[in-house]
């Protein structure tokens, strides 16, 4: 009898590591799913004119914020970041900047960083008379309206956005403005920020 207990032990515990193995391979494409179907939500393009299909790596740029300093892309890895192309001369940004406040104030693994194809920090200064809670970055057009960043991440229009994993990875291609306040947009980074 005690033998047969042991075996029964034995076969339960290997069964349950077993089934425990099986859940773990089965959780990453879960989690993978979740979010996508989080993400699908904010209707992003899957194709970008100078990135082509996401996921893809995003590029790597440096910008000055309002006091002089030089700021990367790769400062923020390790966090989530969503990522705006605007200009002060945009109406279409001006509607969205609440929402986007909103979102860049809740902070932690989150970061909002906005650039502005503008050419200098005055008509930046007028739309955001009392700052940001996002980290605004100048990136002054040359020939045209989108300065050199917005161009090498294929912006068209304003605004356009991107969210970009821990890893430096562009997830989502957002052309236009969202509500970054509503459940959609919410749930959407919830779930880039869990994985």
């Amino acid at each position: 009898m005690p033998v047969r207990k042991t075996v029964l032990l034995v076969a339960a515990a290997g069964i349950t590591a077993l089934l425990g193995i099986e859940y773990l391979r089965l959780l990453k494409p879960a989690q993978a799913r979740e979010i996508e179907a989080a993400c699908r939500g904010l209707k992003p393009t899957a194709r970008n004119t100078a990135l082509g299909v996401l996921p893809t790596r995003a590029p790597e740029f440096e910008a000055q914020d309002h006091t002089g300093k030089m700021v990367k892309l790769s400062d923020f890895r390790g966090k989530v970041v969503l990522l705006r192309f605007w200009g002060s001369w945009c109406d279409t940004c001006k509607a969205e900047q609440p929402s986007l406040e909103e979102v860049a104030q809740s902070g932690g693994d989150l970061v909002v960083i906005a650039v502005a194809s503008d050419e200098n920090w005055d008509g930046i200064r007028k739309k955001l008379p009392r700052g940001s809670n996002a980290i605004v970055l100048l990136d002054p057009p040359g020939d045209g309206a989108m300065g050199p960043i917005a161009q090498a991440y294929g912006v068209g229009a304003m605004p356009e956005s991107f969210i970009i994993d821990r890893n430096g990875i562009a997830r989502y291609y957002m052309a236009n403005r969202r509500d970054w306040r509503g459940a959609v947009a919410r749930t959407c980074l919830r779930s880039v920020l869990d994985e």
